[in-house]
């Protein structure tokens, strides 16, 4: 590999983290120097399909590796905060699959390592790297939807049932990190509901709203024992509205030239709301992988010396109103107010925030 690449090492090669193995393997600028898992057997397999990967059961010894100076940490969630701070602490960049860590205050703590110590930290939020999420966020800040007055997820399917976190946990980082990500800003208060089917006290559907301090909203669904998969977004603007259907073909991204003007001084409904429905366009979508964009983006920011699209700070703001939306499910939908630095989720009361 040429000199100028970032020497990275992923540690967790189960699950998804056999995919951030193969694209940090892939990834332009990245060369994988070590692959770290506990389970002996699953390592044998990676060095046959990764040559020039050295393979550990050792976190101690990916670290003692100078020429490693980027790790990324892909092991069962529990286990995020451990090897991230072990990482910063041994001078390293890192990057985390979502979420950042299962608290708020560890989060806090691994964001606060990395800037004393000058290190990128990036969480793994994989759809701002979504060429369709990509082209949404593009079409908002240009205007073309006009004022975005609210947005709308869904994230279903029957399966993977998980006993280590719940379906908020497991499935609404994505679409709380798009949320934060397209109203560039993160949500002030949260009200969640959730039930728990299959196993007790562990959520299989939540239903959440996330309130924003200049009034719009994003509403999330989220479950694994539903008989469709569906990965939609729905963002309603004050000249036109999108969709984004990730389970589509083609035709990902759509927008409607569709909405509803307010004419005050009118009598009736009708007569006081005028309706406009025009045109329905479906831009161009590139076709790339967005967890290998996702990486390279990683190994840019390092060698750039640029703060990441999803770093730290937005991977913290993330676990905050996953906090919080935990507490309003445990709470029975009571608003939670999202934390800030310093402070601990606390709710509301039932009344209007």
């Amino acid at each position: 590999m040429a000199t100028s690449t970032l020497g990275t090492a992923v540690v967790g090669a189960s699950g998804w983290g056999r995919n951030v193995v193969r694209a940090f393997f892939v990834a332009r600028g990245s060369s994988l120097r070590w692959v770290c898992d506990l389970n002996e057997a699953l390592l044998d397999g990676v060095s046959a399909r990764f040559p020039g990967a050295k393979v550990t059961r050792s976190l101690d010894q990916v670290l003692a590796d100078p020429d490693v100076r980027a790790v990324a940490v892909a092991v069962d969630s529990p286990n995020h905060y451990g090897v991230a701070r072990a990482a910063l602490e041994a001078g390293r960049h890192v990057f985390v699959e979502k979420p950042l860590a299962l608290t708020a205050a560890d989060a806090f703590a691994l964001c606060a390592l990395a800037e004393a110590r000058g290190l990128t930290l990036m969480t793994g939020h994989l759809l701002l790297y979504h060429p369709a999420v990509e082209r949404t966020k593009a079409l908002v800040d240009a205007g073309e939807l006009g004022d975005v007055l609210y947005a709308c997820s869904e994230r279903v399917n029957l399966g993977i049932v998980r006993d280590a976190e719940n379906a908020w946990w497991s499935l609404a980082a994505h679409d709380v990190a798009v949320a934060i990500h397209l109203f560039g800003a993160a949500p002030r208060v949260v009200s969640a509901t959730g039930a728990a089917y299959l196993r007790r006290d562990i959520a299989d559907v939540a239903f959440a709203t996330l309130r924003f301090a200049d009034g719009r909203i994003a509403h999330l669904h989220v479950s694994w024992l539903d008989p469709h998969k569906r990965r939609s977004l729905t963002v309603v603007g004050s000249k036109k509205m999108l969709t984004f259907d990730d389970t589509a073909a083609d035709e990902k991204i759509k927008i409607y030239d569709k909405r509803a003007v307010p004419r005050p001084g009118h009598a009736t409904f009708a007569e006081g709301v005028a309706v406009r429905v025009g045109d329905v366009v479906s831009p161009y979508v590139a076709n790339r992988e967005p967890l290998v964009a996702e990486c390279e983006h990683f190994v840019s920011c390092v060698t750039e010396g640029r703060p990441p699209r999803s770093d730290g700070r937005q991977g913290l703001d993330v676990v905050r109103v996953l906090e919080a939306g935990d507490a309003s499910i445990r709470a029975g939908g009571a608003p939670i107010a999202v934390a800030g630095d310093g402070e601990g989720v606390h709710a509301r009361g039932t009344g209007a925030p």
